[in-house]
């Protein structure tokens, strides 16, 4: 019986190491076809500064400097997204980031978002000027649209629950400042 078991834990542990061998091989058609759907989100590329207008209560809202800076990976697979909010202190209000893709299976764009411990996936529409995107929030979800024309950017958000209007909780009103080699700049260099 202990031989049993020890040849199918064996063979379990060379199954498991073979599967991943396997998901790490690109196919060049479907990296190629992976690039194209990624290209229409190129507009995002760069720094991205402005305000974060922001609900904190019935009625009254906090502005924060905002900023975004963004950029592609992994030969244009994939879009690294990093959003910042500063207090007037310059104390950081607000930190997220985030990873879009192109999910061949599910025919669609999918965000993985990370912000204060919680992370999450998130299918992400685009439209003719932007995207969409939504999240589950206490009681409902916080419904996200991404507006863009050249060089500026709003994103509203707004809180909708069964039976009641929505409600805006957030809206961002960036300009783009500049372009960046950000994150790809400052790869360990082979050798080293």
């Amino acid at each position: 019986m202990t031989r049993r078991f020890v040849a199918a834990l064996s063979a379990l542990s060379l199954a498991c190491v073979a599967v991943p061998a396997v998901a790490q091989q690109m196919d060049p058609a479907v990296a190629a076809a992976q690039r194209e759907q990624m290209s229409h989100l190129d507009w995002m590329n760069g720094e991205w500064v402005g305000t974060a207008e922001i609900m904190v209560g019935m009625g009254q809202t906090r502005t924060l400097r905002h900023t975004e800076r963004i950029g592609p990976m992994l030969g244009g697979l994939i879009k690294v997204i990093e959003g910042h909010s500063y207090e007037a202190n310059g104390d950081t209000g607000f930190n997220a980031f985030a990873v879009v893709s192109w999910d061949d299976e599910q025919d669609r764009y999918v965000m993985r978002s990370y912000v204060g411990g919680m992370s999450g996936d998130f299918p992400l529409e685009t439209t003719p000027t932007g995207w969409k995107w939504s999240t589950p929030s206490r009681g409902g979800e916080v419904h996200y649209e991404t507006v863009h024309d050249g060089d500026s950017w709003t994103e509203t958000g707004d809180f909708v629950a069964p039976g009641r209007e929505p409600m805006r909780v957030i809206t961002l009103r960036l300009h783009r400042t500049a372009d960046t080699d950000w994150p790809a700049a400052g790869a360990v260099a082979p050798g080293q």
